[in-house]
């Protein structure tokens, strides 16, 4: 019951704070998403990282990679939550890693970890939500993430969803305009535009919701223990506070003869 009130809490919290921007540096425009994740008791939503791998795979796979996350994690309670033989179809039919031992390249077993893409010259996604902070005002002085976190994944949505369409070729590399990278023009072109995948659980596939999934699914590949951690945290604070309560009225019974006792 607890948990329920301090969750609609902190959601209306979130949603109040929907629309509010912080200042990234320069002209960057950060948007402050909601995610449910986001909060002390926040949590990842099994389906929002179903979607995001799914994003992942089908559009961002040709180009980023994920080498630091092992594909067996995606069975893991908090994550995509996917059954053992989900994630071993879904290692086989999506990658191909090389065997040394083969000499050759083979399907992709949940023992592996997701494929490095060193051809396509792009960064690799597995820590990119962590990386990256979509807060930092007032002045560089970093409050804002004391309200709102780092905004890795606020980035990372919001970059998605940046760009403006206008284009720009410097020293014969096209630039494309995006209101939330620093500088505003990033030469990355727009990855996502709405209805790119379609989900199986029938959520919408506008480019908001589709940037919120992926960023979400980012966050999880950054951070997968982040529930374990929270759980401990909350755990650790309530003994805390129980062994406060405990210490002062030691302190209390301990000291009450002699605070009782008259000086001649």
């Amino acid at each position: 019951m607890l948990k329920n009130v301090a969750l609609g809490v902190f959601a209306a919290v979130n949603l109040s704070m929907n629309t509010a921007l912080a200042a990234g540096g320069g002209d960057q425009y950060i948007v402050n998403y909601a995610f449910s994740f986001e909060g002390p008791l926040g949590t990842f939503d099994q389906n929002q990282m179903q979607r995001g791998l799914k994003i992942y795979t089908e559009v961002c796979a040709g180009c980023h990679g994920l080498k630091y996350v092992p594909l067996r994690t995606l069975a893991d309670e908090g994550g995509p939550n996917y059954s053992p033989a989900q994630v071993r179809a879904y290692a086989s039919e999506n990658f191909e890693i090389f065997d040394t031992e083969l000499d050759d390249y083979r399907p992709a077993k949940p023992t592996d970890h997701f494929p490095e893409n060193v051809d396509a010259g792009a960064p690799d996604l597995s820590l990119m939500a962590k990386a990256r902070a979509g807060f930092h005002g007032p002045y560089g002085t970093g409050i804002s993430q004391l309200v709102n976190g780092m905004g890795g994944s606020e980035y990372i949505a919001s970059l998605l969803t940046g760009y403006t369409g206008e284009e720009k070729e410097e020293a014969g590399v096209t630039l494309y305009e995006n209101k939330a990278f620093p500088g505003g023009w990033i030469s990355m072109a727009p990855p996502l535009y709405g209805e790119d995948v379609d989900f199986d659980d029938g959520h919408a596939n506008d480019l908001v919701s589709e940037a919120q999934d992926i960023a979400a699914f980012l966050m999880w590949t950054a951070e997968p223990k982040m529930m374990d951690r929270k759980y401990t945290g909350f755990v650790g604070f309530l003994l805390l506070g129980v062994l406060s309560v405990l210490l002062y009225m030691t302190n209390k019974r301990l000291w009450a003869p002699v605070k009782g006792r008259k000086i001649a």
